[in-house]
């Protein structure tokens, strides 16, 4: 590990040095990939620098131990414990940091919600829905713009689709996708009885630029039935769709599945894919979804850790 550590280092230096040279400020492109790649570079490189201070604390302290000044022996007993876990810590963290990551998770994303089953209280969870990711957006600095919108006819959206622009975008907002459930009392309930209604979220990342001519009939569609868990509508209904661009043999799948429930009666919101509910859902709703996200990425990770032992 500390051999792969050091030459990222020397690839972190070479970059810093790159970004200083008149040739690459002065083209827009060249730079903007540069910069890019340093920033990337950078959280492991400050990890990787903590990590030898720290074996080198260590170092000092053992032979301090063994060494005849009665002060620094003692000093060396107190340090030597909390050194050992600082250097655990810092081993778990860069070993996150190391596992490779999806090329796509650095591109901006297109964020397209649609109300579902639920008529129009669908629409307005879509709205509640695309203020959220604004919001979040917004905390985490990113810049936002709704690209398309058609608006349900008691307010929200039957469907919109909004662009975000920032650093990891499509990383974050990624786990995302999928359908998402209400369950409270629709202002146009009189008798307060609860009900369900659902919206999709598709996270798609930005895609680059490419010359390319689609003949629609080199498509081929077909439809199925979703299995597992879900609602009444699941193995019922038509909710997965294949297509086939059959020239090249490449395969697009979409498949509804359930993702995460909004339980107003409760103030609870619940991640089925990992079994995490939180009881905090005005401020999720508010855009406080963080908490929801480093779950979903930590499973990710642990997963991903699985597969490389």
């Amino acid at each position: 590990m500390l051999d792969r550590l050091e030459a990222i280092k020397a690839r972190f230096d070479q970059l810093g040095v790159a970004l200083t040279n008149p040739e690459i400020v002065g083209n827009n492109k060249k730079f903007a990939e540069t910069s890019k790649e340093y920033r990337s570079l950078e959280k492991i490189v400050n990890a990787y620098l903590s990590y030898k201070r720290v074996l080198d604390d260590i170092d000092f302290y053992k032979e301090a131990l063994a060494g005849s000044d009665e002060e620094l022996r003692e000093l060396a007993k107190e340090e030597a414990p909390g050194l050992e876990t600082r250097k655990e810590q810092l081993e778990a963290e860069i070993r996150q940091l190391l596992i490779p990551k999806d090329p796509q998770d650095e591109k901006n994303a297109i964020l397209e919600i649609r109300a579902g089953t639920g008529g129009d209280e669908a629409s307005l969870f879509a709205g509640d829905l695309l203020r959220m990711y604004m919001r979040y957006c917004e905390r985490r600095g990113w810049k936002t713009a709704v690209l398309s919108e058609n608006e349900g006819t008691v307010g929200g959206y039957k469907e919109v689709q909004l662009e975000v622009v920032g650093d990891d975008v499509y990383g974050v907002l990624k786990f995302e996708s999928g359908v998402h459930r209400v369950q409270r009392v629709p202002d146009t309930e009189a008798s307060g009885r609860v009900h369900t209604s659902a919206a999709t979220v598709a996270v798609m990342p930005e895609a680059e630029e490419v010359d390319f001519e689609l003949n629609p009939a080199d498509v081929k569609m077909e439809t199925a039935r979703s299995g597992g868990a879900g609602g009444q509508n699941v193995n019922k209904v038509e909710t997965k769709v294949m297509l086939t661009h059959i020239p090249t043999g490449t395969v697009v799948i979409c498949q509804t599945e359930r993702s995460r429930t909004y339980n107003f009666p409760q103030g609870r919101v619940t991640d089925h894919r990992i079994g995490l509910t939180l009881y905090n859902l005005d401020a999720v709703l508010n855009g406080d979804v963080q908490e929801l996200i480093e779950a979903l990425q930590f499973a990710e990770n642990a997963e991903k850790l699985t597969r490389q032992q």
